[in-house]
Formats: structure tokens, sequence, C-alpha cells
């Protein structure tokens, strides 16, 4: 047997008849039309804004005088001390991979920075993406070698005019 889909109607009960306000007190929304009395909300026109708050500041623009800043552009680096490098091997080649599989540095999503924080009494060949000049004088003394994996962006300089 097939359904002719405009012979189809809804279930019972589940359309209502339109609720017809301001048609006289009999019909139990007369007078105020169930707006109650009084105030902005009952007016005809426009209702108030979705962002409206009774004639306070909103929030959207209290917000621009908050004070602060926050630079979506920085680069958050994953700092390491060179404390934490003292217990690799003599000569080993330290990397932000192993750092991660020692557990020195939690994920790769960041770049690594090493820190001067601490003595090396051992040469290693250290790669990381950025190193402070301290930290990079230690390993240096130390016998070690220092690879900066990615160079650090050069500002360009404004042309004279």
């Amino acid at each position: 047997m097939r359904i002719d889909p405009s012979e189809l109607a809804p279930d019972p009960g589940a359309t209502h008849a339109k609720k017809r306000v301001g048609r006289g007190n009999s019909s139990g929304h007369g007078t105020y039309s169930g707006k109650g009395m009084k105030g902005q909300k009952s007016r005809s026109g426009r209702s108030v804004g979705l962002h409206f708050e009774g004639g306070q500041a909103p929030l959207s623009r209290k917000l621009a005088t908050l004070r602060g800043f926050n630079n979506k552009w920085r680069t958050e680096y994953q700092p390491v001390n060179l404390s934490a490098l003292d217990r690799f091997e003599a000569g080993s080649t330290i990397t932000p991979e192993l750092l991660r599989d020692v557990g020195v540095v939690k994920h790769l999503r960041n770049p690594v920075k090493v820190l001067g924080e601490g003595e090396i009494t051992k040469a290693f060949n250290v790669q990381a993406h950025r190193f402070s000049e301290v930290a990079k004088a230690k390993i240096e003394a130390a016998g070690g070698s220092v690879v900066a994996l990615t160079p650090p962006k050069v500002k360009e300089e404004k042309a004279a005019s």
C-alpha cells in the first residue's frame, strides 16, 4: 500500500490554533495581551536588543576599557635548563625528540629554548630552536656544540625615505 504525502495529517494534538491576543477580556488575552502593565517591553515596535543591559554600559563596550594586551603572534617556547641536560652521556647529541622521550619537555608543538640555569660538566652536541647567550657560552666552554634548528625571525628594516 502506497501513501500519498499530500494525504498525511499531523498527529492529534500536534498543531494548535494561533493565540489571538487583544480580542477582548472574555478571551482571556485582552487589555494587555499577555504583556503585563506598562514598561519598555510592553510597548509596540522594536523590542530591546540582545545585548541591552537596561542602560548600564553593555559588556561589549566595557571589555574595550579593560587593561592588558594579548599578542597573538607570540611564540611560546618550552624552557630547558642546562641542569636538565647533565643527565645525558658525554658526546651525545641532544635533540628536542630525545628531550621529549626522556620527559624533559612535554610535547613538540612548541619550540624548545635552552636556558643557562645550572652547570654542565660534559660536552654535548645540543640541537634546539633557541639558546640563551649564557647557555651557549657554557655549552661551548664545556667543549660541546650548539645547533639552532630554525633561525630566529629577523624584522625587516624599514627603508629610509
